[in-house]
């Protein structure tokens, strides 16, 4: 019996953030196989870090407006959801803020960012002040995985006045799976995998695909470790 032939990969940087690997020859099936489930792992399962909270001085909640501010909060809360951040892996949680005065445009560069995490879109708008206006805004920015609604980011300990938000953590923005013929020799029934990944720029799309497969064959362990005796 022949073995399985086993695939070279590839990688095509497209532009910083977006990225085409490429597996080939994989027996026929396989690109399905393993696309489907590298897939599906890029876009649930890789960590990441968001917001998970905002408060403002003398805001109660969102469907309100801040002196002297041009956005209302409605809008100042999803630009907020638009700041990337990558977490430096000395800690799952903490808190950044600013405090300034306009007339000025503020951006994610003017928030004291903790060392727990990077900002990797500082000039990010987040909203503009008029003259004499006074903005004081603090959030709560964790690590996580998939997608949490603001509901489940609530605590009990939370102040009267904190706004919840849903937190987006997965760093893979978009990953579209293509299985293609390819030709071994005289034969061509077998695959060739192409996946196309774009990130928020937290992880480069390879780093994405290394990490996937990884959470992959972690959970594939369970299997090749039966025995007998498991029965």
């Amino acid at each position: 019996m022949s073995e399985f032939i086993r695939p070279q990969v590839s990688v095509e940087e497209i532009s910083e953030n977006l990225a085409r690997v490429s597996a080939e020859p994989l027996e026929r099936g396989y690109g399905d196989t393993l696309g489907n489930s590298l897939r599906r792992v890029l876009l649930s399962s890789l960590s990441g870090a968001a917001v998970e909270a905002i408060q403002i001085d003398g805001v109660q909640h969102e469907f309100t407006t801040v002196d002297g501010v041009y956005e209302d909060v409605t809008d100042i809360v999803l630009n907020v959801k638009g700041l990337v951040f990558r977490s430096m892996g000395t800690g799952d949680e903490a808190e950044a803020s600013l405090s300034v005065d306009g007339p000025m445009t503020v951006t994610g560069g003017d928030f004291d960012i903790p060392a727990e995490f990077e900002l990797v879109n500082p000039d990010h708008v987040i909203c503009t002040l008029g003259a004499g206006a006074h903005l004081t805004m603090k959030m709560r920015v964790g690590v996580g995985r998939g997608y949490v609604s603001g509901e489940d980011n609530e605590r009990e300990s939370d102040p009267i006045g904190i706004i919840h938000v849903d937190s987006l953590y997965s760093p893979v923005k978009r990953c579209a799976k293509a299985v293609e013929a390819c030709r071994v020799g005289r034969h061509t029934d077998y695959d060739r995998l192409v996946l196309e990944v774009e990130t928020n720029g937290s992880i480069s799309p390879r780093d994405a695909v290394v990490e996937a497969a990884n959470i992959i064959n972690q959970h594939m362990t369970a299997f090749m470790s039966l025995t007998d005796e498991d029965e």
